[in-house]
């Protein structure tokens, strides 16, 4: 089961943690830092996977990890997980990534934290590991980005509406309308 997905750049700034085992705030903060120290010091020639670190686990956890550029891809997985299915895991996971933001970069992360968390949860969720083919990953992006350009049309209707019986001009039209003679009666009593 994976416990923690966590991105970070070179100088150890989180840009995407995940968590799906309960942990305070600030602990949180301290397996970040202890992470990025765990993995960031490791050469670029050794192996993806170690040991987790103290607070997240040690020996029962592993980190698996991938550096991209200016990011480092880490996901703590206990002893159940393939260390090479992860790898591909992440490796998915930055390809779905960079398709969808056309060249992924740090900046993506930081601006569209909400569209990074939903690509995520159609990989991984509740720490289970949902969907590998990123084809199908794609897919339900795309069909949440349509649905979004609907509600976001239909939002902006009420707008419009409200826009449309301003330009009106209503009390003017008013004014001119035109009724016509009415015939006269002559009531005999």
């Amino acid at each position: 089961m994976i416990k923690a997905i966590l991105v970070f750049n070179n100088h150890g700034k989180p840009r995407l943690s995940k968590f799906y085992q309960h942990f305070a705030e600030d602990m949180q903060q301290q397996i970040i830092k202890e992470t990025f120290q765990l993995v960031s010091k490791r050469d670029d020639n050794v192996c993806n996977f170690l040991e987790g670190g103290s607070l997240i686990g040690g020996s029962d956890y592993k980190l698996i990890y991938r550096h991209y550029a200016t990011l480092y891809f880490v996901f703590c997985v206990d002893s159940s997980e393939s260390e090479l299915g992860i790898l591909d895991l992440i490796q998915v996971f930055v390809e779905t990534l960079d398709k969808c933001f056309e060249n992924v970069c740090e900046l993506d992360l930081i601006f569209h934290v909400d569209k990074v968390h939903y690509i995520l949860n159609e990989l991984v969720m509740g720490g289970m590991v949902l969907e590998t083919n990123m084809t199908e990953i794609i897919t339900r992006i795309e069909e949440q980005n349509k649905l979004e350009k609907q509600e976001a049309g239909l939002a902006a209707a009420p707008a419009r509406a409200v826009s449309a019986v301003k330009n009106m001009n209503i009390p003017q039209q008013i004014k001119d309308i035109k009724l016509p003679d009415l015939p006269s009666i002559n009531l005999k009593f």
